[in-house]
């Protein structure tokens, strides 16, 4: 791999090496902080990424009832927000650290960090505004690095949702080149058309629409409403559906399923995106309550499964999919993979290892990628997907313990491809859940 003065490693001053990024997340399920390192470089028209490893701690419970508490559709408080801004913030911090020195053996460049979203405002097909908390200013300052911080606002300020941010690893690695870029597209008629599909909180899906542009959107929700059902039943003594046990025990009630799909966003022409401002556990019991018969807690579980197994079915059809590769950590609930391999037949559907990354660490290597491209002067959203009036470079920078350079702007064009080089991986720490959407 050539690594030209492009990237040179200027972050800490050092040159012609790839940048040690870290990318964290902590999505919808807001269960554990994910935090990935990977190496990137810019080669030719690629972006080269070497995955280093995956990080992942829980949430401790102080800290994730205090965020389950500010959570939509519950009122809270400035006071409330600040604290959890802080608290976030600080552990968001330590689990960058402590992943730097596992993983990249305290040699990172640059963590970027995705936050918690705690509300993304959406007005009909508009989005208005999102906000994520963990204060940039407590990672800088337990690691020492610049950290990248806020990736979803400034495609809200072009007239995009801000998601799924995705879209732009998907489009990279996943489903090929656009139509008019393959200078032979008869030599290989029976190439499939790949979808790539997230299933944290809520599921997103990103494909080629009929003209071959980058559509991505948010289907709705995965774990958020399956969660609120398990969390309910057993008074939160058990917060998911752990190994898909209730709705491979339960049955689908037929008539609440159909009440479910009316949700109007379902129709809702894309882009758009949604979350759990919408898909909380109030819309849930809303729909359930005053029936003649509720269902029991495996029934309701199996029914919420199913309904998202026929979202992504349903996208599948829409979109001519002959290959849907999945990651989040849907993927590990058998009954729901199993469910949506059953809906969406004949479509294949695959893992995110076969392109290189491990499914649970998709998303905080797309962030780590995203962080890069910031660094570089590069846009990260796809706005055919988002919405946007246009490319954009995302986020915000802190800086770290030392100077602040930055790479010189890369001219040209954008990286048109996304080059995974397996090194040998590492997995520290351990998840309960999946993550949320991207």
């Amino acid at each position: 791999m050539n690594v030209g003065p492009e990237n040179v490693g200027p972050l800490n001053g050092e040159r012609r090496r790839p940048l040690r990024v870290i990318g964290m997340l902590s999505g919808t399920s807001y269960d554990a902080v994910d935090a990935a390192v990977a190496e990137l470089a810019i080669d030719g028209d690629a972006v080269v990424l070497r995955p280093r490893g995956l990080h992942t701690e829980p949430y401790p419970a102080p800290l994730r009832d205090a965020l389950a508490a500010c959570l939509p559709p519950a009122a809270t408080t400035l006071e409330a927000v600040c604290r959890l801004d802080t608290e976030l913030g600080r552990f968001f911090g330590a689990v960058a650290a402590r992943a730097n020195a596992a993983l990249a053996e305290g040699r990172a460049d640059l963590v970027v960090s995705h936050g918690q979203t705690v509300y993304h405002w959406v007005t009909g097909a508009r989005a208005r505004g999102t906000l994520q908390l963990g204060a940039a200013a407590w990672i800088a300052e337990a690691t020492g690095l610049p950290v990248v911080s806020d990736l979803r606002t400034r495609d809200i300020a072009r007239g995009g949702h801000g998601a799924p941010l995705a879209a732009l690893l998907d489009a990279l690695l996943v489903l090929g080149p656009h139509p008019d870029a393959d200078p032979h597209p008869e030599a290989d008629p029976e190439r499939p058309a790949r979808g790539a599909l997230n299933l944290g909180g809520i599921a997103n899906i990103t494909a080629r629409g009929a003209r071959g542009d980058v559509l991505a959107y948010d289907l709705g929700p995965a774990n958020a409403l399956i969660d609120a059902a398990v969390t309910a039943a057993t008074g939160g003594a058990e917060r998911m559906d752990a190994g898909g046990a209730r709705a491979a025990r339960g049955r689908v009630d037929r008539a609440l399923l159909a009440d479910l799909l009316a949700e109007p966003y379902y129709r809702l022409p894309p882009p758009k995106s949604t979350g759990k401002e919408l898909f909380h556990a109030a819309y849930l019991r809303e729909r359930v309550e005053g029936r003649g018969h509720a269902p029991t807690a495996d029934d309701l579980v199996a029914t919420l499964t199913e309904l998202t197994a026929e979202l992504v079915a349903g996208a599948c059809r829409a979109h001519g999919l002959s290959e849907l590769v999945v990651s989040g950590g849907g993927v590990s609930n058998p009954a729901l993979m199993a469910r949506i391999r059953a809906r969406a037949a004949p479509t294949r559907v695959t893992g995110a290892e076969e392109y290189g990354l491990p499914a649970q660490a998709k998303e905080a290597y797309l962030f780590a990628l995203l962080g890069f491209l910031t660094v570089n002067g590069l846009a990260g959203n796809v706005p055919s997907a988002t919405g946007a009036s246009g490319p954009a470079v995302l986020g915000s920078l802190t800086p770290g313990a030392g100077p602040l350079r930055l790479p010189e702007p890369r001219a040209g064009a954008a990286p048109r491809r996304l080059v995974v080089e397996p090194v040998a991986q590492t997995a520290s720490g351990s998840r309960s859940g999946g993550p949320g959407r991207a």
